[in-house]
């Protein structure tokens, strides 16, 4: 079974970094929890979220590290990206950003039931020159 939700969380992962939103949220149950760096909720409150991030800062999770055990995944990421567009009305300044990130999944059915997102979200608007949200 942890293989197999391995695979659940590389494909979110793998979707993730093609920009792929559609794809990204088809690999969450319906009616999955979502915590991360700027609140939580279901997917009506991480989809906006996630598709502002995709687009105004481009982000790419690379895979440092995967642990599984029965329906738990933990992946920590060296995640990158750029300031390419304005976040929510901010400047658009061109500069990189890159920190470590951490994310647990449980997986139920062949679907991400919960996730939890930590990056140190201080650190990337702050490499990436633009105010906090």
């Amino acid at each position: 079974m942890s293989e197999q939700n391995k695979r659940v969380v590389m494909s979110y992962v793998d979707a993730f970094n093609r920009g792929d939103l559609d794809g990204v949220c088809a690999m969450f149950a319906g009616d999955a929890l979502i915590h991360g760096a700027l609140g939580w909720g279901g997917l009506d409150v991480a989809r906006p979220l996630w598709d502002q991030w995709m687009r105004c800062f481009q982000m790419s999770l690379e895979v440092d590290a995967v642990a599984a055990e029965g329906d738990v995944v933990a992946v920590r990421y060296t995640e990158r990206g750029r300031s390419v567009q304005s976040f929510r009305g901010g400047p658009v300044t061109g500069r990189d950003y890159e920190v470590l990130a951490m994310e647990w999944f449980v997986v139920k059915e062949g679907h991400i039931a919960r996730r939890w997102g930590v990056r140190d979200t201080a650190s990337i608007f702050q490499q990436m020159g633009l105010p906090l949200p």
